[in-house]
């Protein structure tokens, strides 16, 4: 199995912590892919899987743990573990 390039995002439309998380995560360099769950019911279902059957977002998968309405610091901590290699130099 390849690494990954980016860790996975999952965000619905007008959610001020996944805006904040966003922003957060692009000021430190952290590539990230976006899935509105709202358009997606595969991406939605995932979420309820790792939020005891709830939407909570923003959920991030990072290799093979997932965080729920993490904050960007919980995030790099995660990637160290899972995915040193995307953890950005200066982060």
């Amino acid at each position: 199995m390849s690494e990954p390039e980016q860790i996975d995002f999952f965000w619905r439309p007008g959610c001020g912590f996944c805006a904040a998380l966003e922003r957060g995560l692009t000021l430190k360099r952290i590539p990230f892919q976006k899935f509105n769950i709202w358009e997606n019911p595969d991406d939605a279902a995932f979420v309820r899987s790792v939020a005891d059957g709830n939407e909570v977002v923003p959920t991030v998968r990072i290799g093979e743990i997932s965080l729920v309405n993490p904050n960007p610091a919980q995030v790099l901590e995660a990637m160290q573990d899972q995915t040193p290699h995307l953890v950005p130099a200066t982060s």
